[in-house]
């Protein structure tokens, strides 16, 4: 893909960008995702593989308050449609499966859950998304997941966190780097669309070695979608307590930038991006508060990218 391919597929942007994905894929339509709550836990926090979750996480800090105040999958779906349209004036609707580890349960309870979400309102919601781990993926639910692509776009996104089983430790993730490639080969020849993700900022990782990410992902064909965040720390983490007792450095919004515009030219071009940051509700956050709104801080990144002329895929010979 050449650059004026890629800088005509993300409109005004020269990486390839989610929202202009979906506005192609789907006519101009506004297609916005809903974040649901499947009231789900993970290996990492009920026992199975140890307690306490990843460090850095609180699951109410990426979950929208009315998910979390809203006991039954129905209102959440209704009440998530209703905002967007509301605010963002959507067309078209994702059913985003967010919170915790949403294959963590038998396939019958699955099934159960993700026919009732879809069923809510089948003439707008175009699209099933399940966020997950790579340990709870098996050849049975990507064979549920897969019997909804004949309605819907089925989008399965993986943590990926890290490439370093080092830091998976120090993060008390429960799982290898070497278990997200065992579930990459079950998805190889898969109708899912393949997303992963990963977080950017570890202290102990090195700039050098959070750029090798790209190089991962990159050996990967069927990934099709990536999130990139930034580690933010929240209240409610084990690593919010460390931090609040011994701070360590994070990501400046300037540094974080830099460190994007070196990091793109080495991300294959073909590649989705659905996120270059992550958020979390200012009443949790703790560190980095950048003090700048959702769209300020796009802004600020696509100004850093457009002024450096900066290309996805640009350093790879392809």
């Amino acid at each position: 893909m050449g650059t004026a391919t890629l800088a005509f597929n993300s409109g005004l942007r020269t990486y390839n960008n989610y929202g202009a994905w979906l506005r192609k894929k789907y006519n101009g339509q506004r297609v916005f995702k809903v974040i649901v709550d499947g009231g789900f836990t993970c290996p990492n926090r009920d026992g199975s593989k140890g307690f306490g979750g990843c460090t850095y996480c609180n699951v109410d800090s990426f979950t929208p308050s009315v998910s979390r105040s809203t006991p039954s999958l129905k209102e959440q779906v209704i009440k998530g449609m209703e905002r967007a349209r509301t605010g963002n004036r959507a067309d078209k609707f994702i059913i985003y499966f967010q919170p915790n580890t949403n294959t963590y349960a038998p396939v019958h309870y699955l099934k159960m859950m993700y026919d009732e979400a879809l069923s809510i309102d089948p003439e707008n919601i175009v699209g099933l998304s399940v966020g997950t781990r790579p340990d709870c993926i098996d050849a049975e639910k990507i064979a549920l997941l897969e019997s909804y692509t004949d309605r819907f776009d089925v989008d399965l996104e993986m943590g990926m966190e890290s490439i370093y089983n080092d830091t998976l430790g120090q993060i008390n993730r429960g799982c290898t780097h070497e278990e997200l490639i065992n579930a990459l080969e079950l998805v190889k020849n898969s109708k899912l669309d393949i997303c992963v993700h990963t977080i950017f900022g570890f202290p102990w990782e090195t700039k050098e070695m959070m750029l090798k990410y790209a190089e991962e992902i990159n050996r990967f064909p069927q990934i099709k979608f990536v999130k990139f965040h930034h580690l933010h720390i929240v209240e409610g983490s084990i690593m919010g307590v460390k931090y609040k007792r011994e701070p360590f450095p994070l990501f400046s919004l300037e540094d974080y930038a830099d460190f994007l515009c070196e990091l793109l030219p080495l991300v294959r071009p073909d590649i989705v991006i659905q996120r270059l940051f992550g958020l979390s509700d200012l009443d949790l956050l703790i560190a980095p508060n950048w003090n700048l709104k959702k769209s300020e801080i796009q802004f600020f990144i696509d100004r850093a990218i457009q002024t450096r002329g900066i290309v996805q895929g640009s350093a790879l010979n392809l």
